[in-house]
């Protein structure tokens, strides 16, 4: 196997000077970069990471939390994440919680004593509870898309304003002119219920409790039963606001099983505006989420703050999302 000494001779540099250009820390003219990464090639050289880490206390990895990787939410999120630490030269070290807190508070116990550079826990969802376990963590935590927990003073966070989301869902069903509403919301998503509430709270209309239903498990199952149940006990409702796409497209089909006409009979509008959205028929009226912008500047303040470098950054940062108005909603006949 090659080593960097015989990278070193290839290039006519010293094994300083490759370190320098693998590791990224130090600058080197481009010429001699350029020579060093052709004699790289060349000769196929493997950097051995392990004797780099002991060498620098570095291993060069950032560990990411998520609840899961089978919604394009978190799919999207995590391949951000990846994209922005591979411009940095580091790499991901992923866990999936899968909801479960005991298997949350597992994996955060492993990672305390396991050799990573920072973690980036995206989603509160069975979490919150064992964040204690990083009170002696001696690496950088950032916190991102945090939702339904109030998130610990201790750790920056990076978070979308998921209330002024459902807020926007009911200003625009408001604004075509429906009173009479149904909702389906996934049991983290409370806060986009509250912003849907308030906006027909500005125009003095309550939505009662019984108007919501909580689909413990955001599925097109589930929204499809939910819609169901919902409809036959509004059946005067105009409106739907589905706080999670897959919810509103589990509707969709409700809702067509019945006969009812979108957006004639009743109005869709959903949340997140992730892939299913724009693809069903009528294409899906969604709030969607800063999902890419939020984890890139998640992951820039966690390696502004592996290097040691001063931020100015506030420790919480709330995102805005936006409202995209499609086919699936219009004003009540």
């Amino acid at each position: 196997m090659a080593t960097m000494q015989d990278v070193a001779d290839l290039a006519g540099v010293t094994k300083q000077t490759v370190s320098n250009v693998l590791s990224g820390r130090v600058a080197v003219r481009p010429a001699t970069e350029a020579r060093v990464r052709d004699a790289i090639a060349e000769l196929g050289y493997v950097p051995n990471l392990v004797a780099r880490s002991l060498a620098t206390g570095s291993t060069r990895t950032v560990g990411l939390f998520v609840p899961t990787v089978s919604t394009a939410f978190y799919a999207e999120l995590v391949e951000e994440a990846e994209d922005v630490l591979g411009e940095h030269g580091y790499r991901l070290l992923l866990c999936t919680t899968r909801r479960d807190g005991e298997r949350a508070r597992r994996h955060l116990a492993g990672l305390t004593s396991r050799s990573v550079d920072a973690l980036l826990i995206a989603g509160d969802e069975g979490l919150t509870d064992h964040l204690p376990l990083l009170s002696r963590t001696r690496f950088p935590v950032v916190l991102c898309a945090w939702e339904g927990a109030r998130a610990p003073a201790r750790f920056p966070v990076v978070t979308i304003d998921y209330e002024h989301g459902g807020y926007l869902a009911g200003r625009h069903l408001r604004e075509l002119g429906h009173e009479n509403v149904a909702v389906l919301a996934g049991p983290a998503h409370m806060m986009r219920v509250s912003g849907f509430r308030r906006a027909f709270a500005e125009d003095g209309l309550e939505i009662p409790d019984s108007a919501v239903r909580l689909v413990p498990e955001p599925s097109l199952k589930g929204g499809t039963a939910a819609a169901a149940e919902a409809m036959a006990a509004r059946p005067a409702a105009t409106a739907l606001f589905a706080t999670h796409d897959v919810l509103a497209v589990g509707a969709l089909q409700a809702a067509q099983d019945k006969g009812c006409s979108i957006p004639a009979d009743l109005s869709i509008v959903a949340h997140d505006d992730t892939q299913e959205g724009p693809l069903t028929r009528p294409a899906l009226t969604s709030v969607a989420l800063p999902t890419r912008e939020m984890t890139r500047e998640a992951v820039g303040l966690l390696l502004g703050a592996v290097s040691g470098a001063p931020s100015d950054a506030p420790r919480r940062r709330l995102l805005l999302p936006r409202l995209i108005v499609r086919d699936s909603t219009a004003p009540p006949a």
